[in-house]
């Protein structure tokens, strides 16, 4: 019986299964509860139709839905296919369709094939709180690490296309170039960045206007610009960041980014003085350990959905322990209850509200992973002290 359990568990397979049906069955379940359940996708299905129209993409429109977009124009492409399907279908399949890049992703990890199962399974709880939104975080998780392990494989203008489609569609992508350096072929990664961005910011225009298309970038940065203020209210589902943690703890909704994003920056810039250790793949994945870290910790628009990508940075980091610790365990577990499980029914309500809805108090266990991330990269000797099968 435990030996057929650990073939079940170790079985990547079996997990990827579960992932889509979970995928499947939470974008009915949402779409069963009526606009309300699935307005995230009707958000995103307005970007299409929206753009088609030429009217704003990033207004409200209390008709359609509540809230409004902050994605950016290229979007109306990606969510194309699905917004000319009736709602239910519609919903359903993108729901499959941004789970399968990121199932692709964990496929693609230089990892055993039971090391794979195991970041999924483990991945799993918050891949529910993202899919039950719709989250375009779920394929750009995916896109992050695909765009890292590409340049390991030398496919620099693969890399570039899915650093390029988070760019355009969340600026998220943007940490994607923090690969960068191990680029063997940086002429041809830099014109495939160029080529394709251009082709990015134009073909949006084709379904709808060149002054369109250039208005709506304006419109874009106006967008994040407010949205970001808002952010950083008290109080909020938002900010669950490093600085949303201080800002909350101090009652101090006035605290810049910028007093942590500098710093933040300059310590996640350290690691690359050791040159020496950059033909190393184990130190490449626990860079973009930390990129998939930093991205969230550091971004004051960081939500409960959005930590499928802090998530996955941790159990990269886990799964490269040659030897795992006590802390290392620890830690994994401190994750897992207070991170992964924060808005559980593991937790009485008022526990939810009181605590980790007003300190952001789900940040924290990933912050501990960043600096421990960024301990490892400083410290150690990465062809000696990782492994990844």
């Amino acid at each position: 019986m435990k030996q057929k359990f650990l073939r079940f568990v170790s079985d990547y397979r079996i997990i990827f299964i579960i992932y889509i049906i979970v995928a499947a069955v939470t974008a009915c379940s949402k779409y069963k509860r009526g606009t309300g359940g699935y307005n995230n996708y009707l958000i995103f299905k307005g970007v299409f139709y929206n753009t088609l129209q030429e009217r704003n993409i990033f207004s409200q429109y209390p008709d359609l839905f509540f809230d409004s977009n902050h994605y950016g124009v290229f979007f109306s492409l990606l969510i194309a296919p699905f917004a000319m399907m009736p709602d239910g279908f519609g919903a359903v399949f993108w729901n499959i369709a941004i789970t399968l890049v990121f199932l692709y992703a964990i496929y693609k990890l230089p990892f055993s094939n039971a090391k794979k199962s195991f970041f999924a399974w483990l991945c799993l709880q918050e891949f529910i709180t993202a899919a039950a939104y719709f989250q375009f975080n779920i394929i750009l998780t995916g896109l992050l690490m695909l765009s890292a392990i590409y340049i390991y494989e030398r496919k620099e203008t693969q890399s570039a296309f899915a650093i390029l489609i988070g760019v355009f569609v969340k600026i998220y992508g943007i940490v994607g170039l923090s690969a960068f350096f191990f680029v063997k072929n940086k002429t041809k990664f830099i014109i495939s960045l160029v080529v394709i961005s251009v082709l990015f910011f134009v073909l949006p225009m084709l379904i709808s206007s060149k002054e369109f298309g250039i208005q709506s970038y304006f419109d874009w940065y106006t967008s994040l610009s407010g949205k970001n203020l808002e952010n950083q209210a008290l109080g909020t589902r938002q900010d669950y960041s490093l600085m949303g943690v201080v800002r909350r703890v101090l009652g101090d909704a006035s605290i810049s980014n910028l007093i942590f994003l500098v710093p933040g920056f300059i310590l996640f810039m350290l690691p690359y003085i050791r040159t020496k250790q950059f033909k190393f793949l184990p130190f490449q994945m626990m860079i973009l350990s930390s990129t998939l870290l930093f991205v969230v910790l550091f971004s004051s628009g960081s939500e409960s959905p959005t930590y499928i990508i802090a998530i996955s940075g941790v159990m990269i980091w886990f799964l490269m322990q040659k030897n795992w610790s006590k802390i290392d365990i620890g830690l994994l577990i401190f994750v897992m209850i207070f991170t992964c499980f924060a808005f559980s029914d593991l937790f009485p309500k008022f526990i939810k509200e009181e605590v980790f809805i007003k300190y952001s108090t789900k940040a924290i266990p990933c912050i501990l992973i960043w600096f421990r991330v960024m301990y490892e990269l400083l410290t150690k000797d990465f062809e000696k002290d990782y492994q990844l099968d």
